[in-house]
């Protein structure tokens, strides 16, 4: 595949800011990995309004191969008919130039690719970089990402990995206290703490050891090819599949053996089209 070249060419960065003075913060369109159904994207432009003006950002640093992250981005975005969508790959250490950093902050949709979670918070985490995110958001643009780019979403963000079982694996086998391993995301949605592939991969104990473990969180589990279209409280589900919604409203917990337990967890299985309201 041809070498695509991510450098954001600059724009009239003012006019991006025009746009964006509503004071409201901006929608949130999480995507559980996998496909992303070209009726799945139609909405995330809808939302962002992006055919009728502005420019979006795709942030690739969770991949290994940020180059062929916007590629693909870029062509579906594209093909749908934005006319412009910029790479913009920041490196570990680095200390950006304020015209990049104003590129992000003016941008009416930044997209943060699949990958490895890990690796682009690395990158961005208390640094200029991760203030322009949230500062854009304040300002009313549209966050959205994909699998590694969803688990960057939350507060509290889920790694992958386990504390006491360090081989990897694609989902946990048991439930045990003090396994899962956490750390701090964007904070985008401050009241969840999102997983992702979570149906094809069924991830359901990793799910409930995070709300055993953080009982005041709500967790939120997104298959693939479906997203969450997040506006103050209030989620829709967009897609192909189903999103779990596992909450802890005792705020049980119990360990013995090394084993969690917990009482009365609810769990709640939507459709796409199904709404629910974030407590």
């Amino acid at each position: 595949m041809k070498r695509y070249n991510t450098t954001l060419f600059i724009l009239v960065v003012t006019a991006g800011y025009a746009w964006a003075q509503s004071g409201r913060a901006g929608k949130l369109f999480i995507i559980g990995g996998g496909a992303r159904p070209d009726a799945l994207v139609e909405r995330m432009i809808t939302e962002t309004g992006l055919r009728q003006g502005g420019y979006a950002v795709v942030l690739p640093m969770s991949s290994a191969e940020p180059d062929s992250a916007v590629y693909y981005v870029k062509t579906q975005l594209v093909k749908l008919g934005v006319s412009q969508v910029y790479g913009l790959n920041f490196v570990k250490g680095e200390t950006p130039g304020a015209a990049r950093l104003d590129s992000v902050r003016g941008a009416k949709l930044i997209y943060i690719s699949g990958g490895d979670q890990n690796r682009f918070m690395d990158v961005v985490r208390g640094t200029e970089i991760e203030k322009a995110i949230l500062e854009a958001r304040s300002h009313g643009a549209m966050v959205s990402g994909t699998s590694a780019g969803a688990a960057v979403m939350s507060r509290v963000m889920i790694t992958g990995n386990e504390l006491k079982h360090p081989d990897y694996a694609s989902t946990f086998k048991n439930i045990e206290a003090e396994n899962i391993e956490t750390k701090p995301g964007l904070g985008l949605m401050q009241q969840a703490i999102v997983d992702q592939h979570f149906v094809r991969r069924s991830r359901y104990n990793r799910l409930i050891s995070a709300v055993i473990e953080f009982p005041s969180l709500t967790g939120i589990g997104i298959d693939e090819a479906t997203a969450i279209l997040v506006d103050g409280d209030k989620i829709e589900v967009v897609g192909e599949s189903q999103v779990i919604v596992l909450e802890n409203p005792k705020k049980s917990k119990s360990v013995r053996n090394g084993k969690l337990g917990a009482k009365d967890l609810r769990l709640t299985i939507l459709l796409p089209g199904d709404a629910y309201r974030l407590k």
